[in-house]
């Protein structure tokens, strides 16, 4: 399975966590009725009845069906350490920008006569922070992952293939057929 461009970002945030995110389907039960204020909003959340999330927060259960535990790393994960993962993104959008690492296939159209076919290509390139600003913004705000893959591509054309509008004015860029995208801070 391919990675999307959202999990990049994830994975990109998580790496500037100052603390481990809890660890075991008890302690992660815990953080999320803390961070929601109450076992009705986990329990709506995740999809369980309230007893079942009582029986995590009393360590009465302890392993989850697989599905559970994947939905409760997922929503910890995305509420850790908020104002570190706030300072990352405003960085990343003011002033360092994001490297983008690829393996996706790439082709490009520009004046007739000086087409190139798509072809499997990788690529690491650093991205501006405006097109860090953009891809953080369409992520909070749950762009699919065809948006946020035309946001990367777009970047991705403008710095790689065009490299900051010095050369190639006009080429149109294609990004399909993504294996992997990793990006850092």
């Amino acid at each position: 399975m391919a990675d999307s461009s959202g999990d990049g970002l994830d994975r990109a945030l998580e790496g500037t966590f100052t603390r481990p995110v809890p660890k075991g389907a008890p302690a992660q039960m815990r953080y999320l009725v803390r961070q929601l204020k109450g076992t009705r909003a986990t329990a709506q959340l995740l999809g369980v009845s309230m007893r079942t999330v009582e029986r995590y927060v009393k360590d009465h259960l302890k392993q989850p069906r697989p599905e559970l535990r994947a939905r409760m790393e997922r929503e910890v994960r995305r509420r850790w350490q908020p104002q570190v993962t706030a300072r990352a993104k405003k960085k990343a959008a003011t002033t360092d920008g994001l490297v983008v690492s690829t393996r996706a296939r790439f082709g490009f159209t520009a004046a007739p006569g000086t087409t190139d076919d798509a072809r499997i290509r990788d690529i690491t390139q650093a991205l501006t922070p405006q097109w860090a600003d953009r891809l953080f913004q369409a992520h909070d705000t749950g762009a699919t992952e065809h948006q946020l893959q035309r946001i990367a591509a777009d970047g991705l054309a403008q710095m790689y293939f065009r490299a900051g509008n010095t050369r190639a004015a006009g080429l149109g860029v294609e990004f399909t057929d993504v294996e992997h995208v990793d990006i850092e801070l």
